[in-house]
């Protein structure tokens, strides 16, 4: 029995392991790494400019109101490493919860 216990308490720590380590790196599905970089871009600009200032290091143009919340924030630097896959969902919600209109991803 305790050889059971262990066996299914380390099979569900490799499985947990597993799902804690992967990440959405790259664009999104049906996007090239270029398209997904510029979108992201472009969103990023979007909600510098009409929810909160995002600062030039935080990849914004710096003309927005507040500070952008901490989904925000990890939803740009999720862009700027790459993981645009990650980063363009948070931010195309942020811009709806702030009735911004969200761009169409490109075809």
């Amino acid at each position: 029995m305790a050889k059971f216990v262990g066996s299914a308490v380390l099979a569900s720590m490799s499985l947990l392991a597993a799902a804690c380590t992967q990440t959405a790196a790259g664009p999104p599905p049906g996007m090239t790494v270029a398209q997904g970089q510029a979108y992201c871009t472009k969103l990023t600009n979007l909600y510098a400019e009409y929810v909160a200032g995002v600062s030039s290091a935080m990849g914004g143009v710096g003309r927005g109101g507040g500070q952008p919340d901490i989904d925000a924030r990890l939803a740009i630097a999720q862009c700027q490493e790459g993981e645009t896959g990650a980063g363009i969902p948070v931010l195309q919600r942020e811009l709806r919860n702030n009735k911004i209109d969200v761009p169409p991803p490109p075809a």
